[in-house]
């Protein structure tokens, strides 16, 4: 009960911030005594739909040292921080890109991620338990997918891509709460009333949520294998395969990557339920594998 209602206060209080915000722009209210203002409105949806993501990107090298206590390798301490930071500066190299600030974060899981608001200002970091039981050429692999997606500008595409259906959710779950407001008044009543109209925003924002989301993790998925293919080229198509199907045999270890950069790491563990593959934000991992067979039997 109580998630719920900080869920409502949290809309209300980003409805009124919002309201007073685009006043001082001069932007109109987008409810009027005439009906609704759609430009008014879409501009509304669109300032405070981007805000939100983009502020993520600006923030994730931070919020990822702070929720994964990576640490920094600013002077290696020893010949594997060495080996990882001259790997990674390789493969940028070869990416063409701004060599990443290079981390390692403790979890035991075989995993690794990369963030940063762009390209030349990247991090990658991986876990302990990978240094640990991966071959070098498995974990050069895994290095040359997180540059893959650095090299890509995963992680910008992904902001605009979650901030422009954060928009469409917004505009959508107010142009039905105002049909519906409008649908009741045909009779002359008061129609839905401030919180029945908010109450029908929240709802309808859940279900586009929904399908906002299976977007953003169909496109998700789309970018690992656009980031497996470009470990392969980097490090070889071999060591892209091994490494997947090492990280396939760990994949009953418990998950400890922050579900705020899930997306951003090599794997997430299977997938086996259908929904789980609709919301899922990485393909199976066989499925991966396979992928990088083909492409390499057609070279």
């Amino acid at each position: 009960m109580m998630r719920i209602l900080l869920f409502l206060a949290t809309n209300l209080a980003v409805i009124v911030v919002a309201s007073i915000t685009l006043r001082l722009l001069g932007v109109e209210p987008y409810l009027t005594a005439q009906g609704i203002n759609f430009n008014a409105l879409l501009i509304f949806c669109f300032i405070f739909g981007m805000a939100g993501s983009l502020v993520s990107l600006f923030i994730s090298k931070w919020m990822a040292k702070k929720t994964t206590g990576a640490v920094i390798i600013e002077q290696p301490s020893n010949s594997t921080e060495q080996w990882l930071l001259d790997t990674v500066r390789e493969l940028s190299r070869d990416a063409g890109i701004e060599t990443p600030e290079v981390g390692i974060f403790p979890a035991q899981q075989s995993n690794a991620f990369a963030t940063g608001w762009n390209k030349n200002d990247a991090l990658v970091a991986v876990s302990a338990g990978l240094l640990n039981r991966m071959r070098p050429e498995e974990i050069r692999a895994v290095l040359a997918h997180e540059i893959g997606h650095v090299a890509n500008g995963d992680m910008v595409t992904l902001a605009l891509v979650q901030g422009v259906l954060n928009t469409f959710v917004m505009f959508f779950a107010r142009v039905v709460a105002h049909l519906v407001d409008s649908f009741l008044r045909r009779d002359d009543s008061e129609g839905l009333g401030f919180f029945g109209y908010m109450a029908v925003v929240v709802v309808a924002e859940i279900v586009f949520g929904l399908i906002a989301s299976a977007i953003v993790a169909w496109f998700s998925r789309f970018r690992e294998y656009r980031a497996d293919a470009a470990g392969a080229r980097l490090a070889g198509s071999g060591a892209m395969i091994n490494a997947l199907a090492r990280l396939k045999a760990e994949t009953q270890m418990p998950d400890q990557m922050p579900d705020t950069f899930r997306a951003f790491a090599i794997t997430t563990g299977q997938t086996r339920k259908l929904m789980e593959k609709v919301f899922a934000s990485h393909p199976p991992l066989d499925e991966r594998i396979r992928a990088l067979k083909e492409a390499a039997y057609r070279q």
